[in-house]
């Protein structure tokens, strides 16, 4: 494929994700699906689906990993900026150890803390959004592949 036809096709996977995830939040206004690192989740998922960063393991667990740090630190320590740098680190420690690496993940601790989200995040949105991301981004490229061919 040309680069124009790849960065078509990135673009507008990318558009009917995130529209996917904001109509379904839409509908339920207390369980949103988006959060910023799923716009550049997308980046991976749509512009570079075979590389292991987009791979279903890393863009679930990862999400799941780091917003679990998030919460924690939220729950039990004091937001400032040692905590901010440390709930990353460890985050982003953790995303390596466990081979579930995601870069845009590692933007979860540093929303969730100066946002003060709570358990429930964890569900909606990361898990489910993230999920759904995955579950989208497969169809998308099944369809696309089928249909170039």
């Amino acid at each position: 494929m040309t680069n124009l036809i790849i960065s078509l096709s990135a673009g507008i996977g990318s558009m009917l994700a995130i529209t996917a995830l904001a109509l379904i939040g839409h509908h339920n206004q207390q369980h949103w699906l988006l959060m910023a690192a799923f716009g550049a989740s997308c980046v991976l998922i749509f512009a570079l689906p075979d590389s292991p960063l987009a791979k279903a393991r890393n863009v679930i667990a990862g999400h799941c990993l780091t917003a679990l740090v998030g919460v924690v630190f939220v729950a039990y320590v004091p937001v400032n900026p040692l905590s901010l740098g440390t709930a990353t680190g460890l985050a982003v420690m953790l995303m390596v150890l466990s081979k579930t690496v995601h870069p845009p993940a590692g933007a979860n601790p540093l929303f969730i803390m100066l946002t003060g989200q709570g358990w429930a995040f964890l569900l909606f949105p990361v898990l489910t959004g993230a999920v759904c991301l995955v579950v989208l981004g497969r169809s998308y490229h099944l369809v696309r592949t089928r249909w170039l061919t």
